[in-house]
């Protein structure tokens, strides 16, 4: 029988809707505190790492979205963008040891998996308002509403200067 690799072990993490529920309802079991944050995360700089391990530091187990390609295509980014593929940007998260699950998403927004993992924190960068409640501002946090009406958490991770 194979032994398995630090590659497996990045591998495992990255999910389906279908393994994050599984994997949900363990953590549940287990009375874990669940975080969730997504992005493109195109290029993983030292923000990126850094804004993860705060994320992380929110909880026991850190769940991030990552858009797919299609859906970064539809944010209106630079045309060029992503500069890598989903599949990378979604094994270079997982690779982290503060992330616990990686789900590639391809909805213009992630509300779909708030509704699916309903997350106890819900985790955005500094350039949302976690006091938003408009969900036609820009800074409105999308499935804050959610997590606030099962009593969890909305909080925002001021950026790295320079990044």
């Amino acid at each position: 029988m194979k032994h398995p690799t630090r590659l497996d072990s990045i591998q495992s993490k990255i999910d389906s809707k279908e393994t994050l529920a599984k994997k949900l309802a363990v953590w549940r079991l287990q009375s874990k505190k669940i975080v969730f944050t997504n992005g493109c995360f195109d290029i993983l700089h030292r923000g990126h790492a850094e804004y993860l391990a705060q994320a992380s530091d929110c909880g026991n187990i850190l769940i991030v979205g990552v858009n797919s390609d299609a859906s970064i295509k539809r944010l209106g980014k630079n045309p060029s963008r992503p500069l890598q593929v989903e599949q990378s940007r979604g094994f270079i998260i997982a690779s982290l040891n503060v992330v616990e699950s990686v789900i590639i998403f391809d909805e213009d927004t992630p509300l779909e998996l708030v509704q699916l993992i309903q997350p106890d924190v819900l985790v955005k960068g500094a350039d949302y308002d976690a006091d938003e409640i408009n969900p036609s501002s820009p800074k409105y946090i999308v499935g804050s509403d959610i997590v606030r009406a099962k009593g969890g958490k909305v909080k925002t991770i001021k950026f790295l200067n320079g990044f």
